[in-house]
């Protein structure tokens, strides 16, 4: 009898063990499965899939700030319209 119920515990704990991970995953492990599931499907064609945009598009603020145009700096006008330093 005393098999009987390890053997019993020893199931439960693997299930309960399963299904804390398929939880814990869920995200990730449903991204997989519909990847293999696009593989394996024949009549799947990658050019009819939607094109993906980004989650997060990039900010132009943040990118004109990292890469300014010269046309509209205005450190570059106000460098330029100063008085030049004499050296000694």
């Amino acid at each position: 009898m005393a098999a009987v119920t390890s053997a019993l515990i020893a199931i439960a704990g693997v299930v309960l063990g399963w299904i804390a991970i398929e939880l814990a995953c869920k995200p990730c492990l449903e991204k997989g499965r519909e990847a293999i599931d696009r593989s394996l499907d024949p009549d799947y064609d990658p050019d009819d899939d939607e094109i993906r945009v980004p989650i997060n598009p990039p900010d132009h603020d943040l990118q004109e700030q990292l890469n300014p145009r010269p046309d509209h700096d205005s450190s570059v006008a106000a460098v330029s319209s100063a008085t030049p330093i004499k050296a000694v």
